[in-house]
């Protein structure tokens, strides 16, 4: 037997309380097929099949993709990997047909700082993939 009080109970909802990246960024999250992806030109970071890789095929696999990718429209057709090299290859591994992207439209400086800043706090990064200073 139910009570009548717990009946007028609302409870508010997640995006009620805490917005949805579409209202506070007005950027969307869409699935891309990975045969539409490109990677971005002069990426210096190596994506390599090591173990790392492996358990983030394992993590792909069993939860998705937690953080989507960034975007930019390609010139011919398909979409430049800017930031989730790693993650379009773990997908790959992982047979997945798309990934969650984010698409911006950035201009090759925009890009390029987003693609350094996301692959500088790797704690790997090879003595070729890090970036010379500005002079």
């Amino acid at each position: 037997m139910k009570s009548k009080s717990a009946q007028k109970v609302k409870l508010t909802s997640y995006d009620d309380l805490f917005g949805t990246s579409e209202a506070t960024t007005g950027e969307m999250i869409t699935s891309v097929p990975l045969s539409l992806l490109r990677t971005f030109k002069g990426h210096p970071f190596r994506v390599v099949d090591d173990v790392k890789m492996q358990e983030t095929v394992e993590s792909v696999k069993k939860y998705g993709v937690l953080v989507p990718g960034i975007v930019r429209p390609h010139p011919e057709d398909g979409y430049e990997v800017v930031a989730g090299h790693r993650r379009w290859r773990a997908c790959e591994l992982a047979e997945l047909e798309e990934m969650p992207v984010i698409i911006r439209n950035l201009d090759d400086d925009a890009a390029t700082i987003i693609m350094v800043d996301t692959n500088i706090q790797r704690e790997d990064i090879l003595p070729s993939e890090k970036p010379t200073p500005i002079k």
